[in-house]
């Protein structure tokens, strides 16, 4: 029997860490060019890419920021771009879907309900910070909601789904959520296959726990059948680990320095291939295989690098 396929995503840089956290994140377009190339020849089949202010490294939704890096990428890999729609909680709507109008990429993260998305807990005391944003954006959350209501996901759907051909990887951060793109799907507006990303370790979503991954995966059974793919993201020091367990139960895995700095107990990571090298000697120690991005576009059943707009 033919050994199954994993695809790896790397998540590149994200919104939630900041510079003073790990001199290894990736800001300026020319890092972020870099990380998602290496990445890519590391194995990963799909880099999820956010963009950041190259002059202080603050979450940016401009699309110009992500011209920077977005064509370079597609010129030295045939890896899947995955634009964020999430960006940050304190960004609009508009904002956020800005640069995945302008790119019309293959795929797109869509955060699956509103949330509390606690990230405020990352400024310890006594932290030294290269800028007054980062504590000011991470202690904003306390107080903040990520805002996608079902309105705001209809339009996600309509703007970047149907006018762009863009295929999603639906990012369900809790239980509802899953329940929530059940209602879409009966309702036609998401077909299948479907590309559940699992996102565990939140604050303000579900925990990062064994028994809630096997929960997730039973209720995604439940509701999709088997028109649907799972990947598991797990932030912080479980990332590995559930990666792994979501390997044996017949799912994908995401990896990246957006998700966890680290590769191990107190060693930061020193680039996202890092990570990417990691999973991937475990997959192939479980006698799985690396997914090329060819083969995860088959997989999802997306529209193609030749259809994007950069």
């Amino acid at each position: 029997m033919a050994a199954r396929k994993v695809i790896i995503t790397c998540a590149i840089t994200g919104s939630v860490h900041t510079p003073s956290m790990s001199p290894y994140l990736p800001v300026t377009p020319d890092e972020i060019a870099q990380q998602a190339i290496e990445a890519a020849e590391a194995g990963a089949a799909i880099l999820h890419l956010h963009a950041r202010n190259p002059e202080n490294g603050r979450p940016s939704a401009d699309p110009a920021v992500f011209l920077q890096f977005l064509p370079r990428i597609r010129q030295a890999t045939d890896a899947v771009i995955n634009i964020s729609t999430g960006g940050s909680s304190l960004m609009s709507l508009d904002d956020r879907l800005a640069a995945a109008l302008t790119a019309r990429p293959e795929m797109c993260s869509l955060n699956m309900g509103s949330m509390n998305f606690g990230i405020y807990p990352l400024a310890k005391p006594g932290m030294e910070w290269q800028h007054e944003w980062e504590p000011q954006l991470l202690e904003a959350t306390r107080g903040a909601i990520f805002k996608n209501t079902f309105a705001d996901i209809e339009d996600i759907l309509k703007r970047l789904g149907e006018g762009c051909g863009t295929r999603f990887e639906f990012e369900c951060y809790d239980v509802g959520h899953l329940y929530t793109l059940k209602h879409f799907y009966d309702r036609g507006l998401v077909k299948g296959p479907l590309f559940i990303q699992f996102v565990m370790g939140i604050l303000g979503g579900i925990g990062a726990d064994p028994d809630n991954l096997i929960h997730m995966k039973h209720i995604a059974d439940k509701l999709f059948g088997g028109d649907y793919r799972f990947s598991v993201l797990a932030a912080g020091r479980q990332q590995m680990p559930l990666a792994t367990m979501a390997a044996t139960m017949g799912g994908h895995v995401r990896v990246g320095l957006e998700d966890n700095l680290y590769l191990g107990r107190g060693e930061l990571a020193t680039s996202n291939a890092e990570q990417v090298r990691r999973i991937r000697n475990i997959l192939e120690a479980l006698s799985l295989e690396i997914a090329t991005p060819d083969e995860a576009r088959v997989m999802l059943e997306l529209k193609g690098a030749g259809e994007v707009a950069f």
